[in-house]
């Protein structure tokens, strides 16, 4: 058992910090391997080929759906056994977890791989692009066991309080792809198949690094895979499904409200589309709060320490509020020139500007969600996270922004979405406050 990432113990500001830091990294350094991927694949074999990439990207986003959700179920369970001291139990479940990732793998790469082209064509991928994508989308499906890997050991460290060691893991991919795609692409003259091969080796390479270095270093009690408990399984399955289900939740609601921003003109699409590849970047502090207080608090609970979790909340939420403030006011003073990296035309630059110097304000209320729903996630308390996105998106953040757009015009649009971080938060506030979660009994000797 990895005593030395106890958090059940110890000063919370401080472990908060230093955790909460290489996650922070590790998720900037995973943001720039998809970059540096599209930056390779763009310029040496062009547009088509980055248009065939981005299609089956759509389509790997659903397996990497099942894959977070998966892992946050991982998170709560094997946080609360490291909590409880149960070395017996985190043993089971860690078996369990690659028992049901390995099932789970093999029956998504087989079908993913057979019907490729099915999928490429629902989606009405061009005739120009679907040869590469079906390409790149059928190696990708073939390496899936590496994916689920590749995330779930970084997913285990945390779960135990290291959150160091996957940020070298991370690293090691994002280098390793920078240097494989060119050569696959270019030095071998493999094209989109090289591109391919460079994500799934990167990958894979940095799995069995990981892998080989818990084992030697006795961080988890892996063993050899075995037929897990039906309890286990459906223990699993109970707080994976749900997660998974979040994700759905999220990119639809992330959809309905483009097609609210396409009512008003191309020009405030092109603005929204800058924006949001900024926000997606600037959330990131807020992200990795998160999942840092989810490990924390699952280990608190676990070991039944409620008063640390309730600290655990109030520093998460406290350190959220200052970052994402002062993010935000950086972004409002500096809106036009990150709009600009992306556009130059004049009137899509107005919008993305407005567009962030009115929602950059309302981060800190974003991120209280993150950080209470990472509270309440530790716990295992699925069905009610899902229940809160479904509110946060469904009921507050699109009817708001549709609403607003055709009250107040473009600009309503961010009034729209400013005004749902801020009622969702409170609603995230109030169920973390008045709801059941704490009752939530994952074990049965709990």
């Amino acid at each position: 058992m990895a005593k030395k990432f106890d958090f059940t113990k110890g000063s919370i500001a401080k472990s908060l910090f230093y955790f909460s830091g290489p996650i922070l990294l590790a998720n900037l350094f995973q943001t720039s391997y998809q970059f540096v991927d599209s930056l390779w694949v763009g310029n040496l074999l062009g547009a088509n080929a980055l248009g065939s990439v981005a299609i089956s990207g759509s389509i790997l986003f659903v397996v990497l759906s099942i894959i977070i959700g998966l892992n946050n179920a991982a998170l709560t369970i094997l946080s609360q056994q490291q909590g409880k001291q149960n070395e017996e139990g985190l043993k089971r479940y860690l078996n369990a977890f690659v028992v049901l990732m390995i099932c789970i793998a093999v029956i998504l790469g087989l079908l993913g791989y057979i019907f490729a082209e099915l999928l490429l064509r629902l989606l009405g991928t061009p005739e120009a692009m679907l040869a590469g994508a079906v390409t790149y989308l059928r190696i990708n499906f073939i390496g899936i066991l590496l994916l689920f890997g590749y995330n779930f050991i970084s997913t285990v460290l945390r779960s135990i309080g290291d959150s160091k060691t996957p940020l070298y893991f991370v690293i090691a991919a994002v280098l390793l792809n920078a240097v494989l795609d060119p050569l696959f692409i270019e030095v071998f003259e493999w094209g989109i198949t090289g591109a391919g091969y460079a994500t799934v080796a990167s990958q894979g390479v940095s799995f069995f690094i990981g892998f080989f270095y818990i084992l030697k270093r006795d961080l988890a009690p892996f063993t050899v895979p075995h037929l897990p408990k039906l309890k286990e399984i459906k223990l699993i399955l109970h707080i994976g499904i749900p997660s998974s289900l979040q994700m759905a939740v999220i990119s639809a609601g992330a959809a309905a409200i483009i097609g609210v921003v396409a009512t008003q003109g191309g020009a405030v699409v092109s603005g929204y589309s800058a924006a949001q590849r900024l926000d997606s970047l600037l959330m990131l502090p807020a992200h990795a709060l998160s999942i840092a207080v989810s490990s924390m608090a699952g280990q608190n609970i676990g070991a039944q320490n409620w008063e640390r979790v309730r600290k655990i909340a109030k520093y998460g939420v406290m350190y959220n509020f200052l970052t994402m403030f002062f993010i935000g006011i950086i972004v409002a003073i500096f809106a036009e020139y990150g709009v600009k990296l992306f556009i130059q035309e004049e009137a899509a630059v107005r919008f993305g500007t407005i567009y962030l110097q009115i929602v950059a304000l309302c981060y800190p209320f974003l991120g209280i969600n993150f950080i209470l729903n990472g509270v309440v996630r530790a716990a295992g308390a699925m069905y009610p996270i899902l229940i809160l996105n479904i509110i946060s998106f469904w009921v507050l953040r699109y009817p708001l922004a549709a609403l607003c757009s055709y009250l107040f015009g473009e600009v309503g649009i961010a009034i729209g979405v400013g005004a749902s971080f801020i009622l969702s938060s409170i609603v995230a506030m109030m169920y973390y406050r008045f709801g059941k979660w704490r009752e939530t009994k994952l074990f049965a000797d709990a």
